[in-house]
């Protein structure tokens, strides 16, 4: 685990995660933060809800939008603990968040430092600041323990 302190978003993001994982989901938390202040917060649910799209940061993305008012999410911050794939990415994209912080990198499906490169990609209208690692080993052996008890 990490030696120093975690921004609160990013334990509150690991929160949700084992509260997803808890429930049979993935485990994988998103937390949206606009001036300091959380606007919106979601775990993995597609099981729960039967719905393909659930996932962490696009449930985070709607409800912050409609907390806002707004479907430009210009000056907030995602926190997430998995590198999002590539329809997280575009939700990101066209919700013009400033900032992506996530936890761990995905490898597998991920699709911003893997696979499709959302954010490089020249159709790209919007690039957000990304920032990758923090909260990361944490993330990891929750999704590495949700896997290991599910084989």
């Amino acid at each position: 685990m990490t030696n120093w302190p975690l921004p609160p978003p990013m334990l509150r993001a690991l929160t949700l995660a084992r509260k997803g994982g808890d429930a049979g989901e993935v485990p994988i938390g998103a937390v949206i933060v606009k001036d300091g202040v959380v606007i919106a917060e979601a775990n993995n649910s597609p099981r729960t809800d039967h719905d393909p799209t659930a996932h962490a940061e696009i449930t985070a993305i709607r409800r912050a939008a409609k907390a806002l008012g707004d479907e430009r999410l210009t000056d907030c911050e995602l926190w997430v603990t998995l590198e999002p794939c590539a329809m997280c990415a575009g939700a990101i994209a066209h919700a013009r968040i400033a900032r992506l912080y996530y936890a761990a990198s995905d490898p597998k499906g991920g699709a911003v430092e893997h696979g499709a490169r959302v954010f490089e990609q020249e159709q790209c209208l919007h690039r957000p600041e990304v920032y990758s690692g923090i909260g990361e080993a944490e993330a990891a052996e929750l999704l590495k323990g949700f896997f290991r008890e599910r084989r």
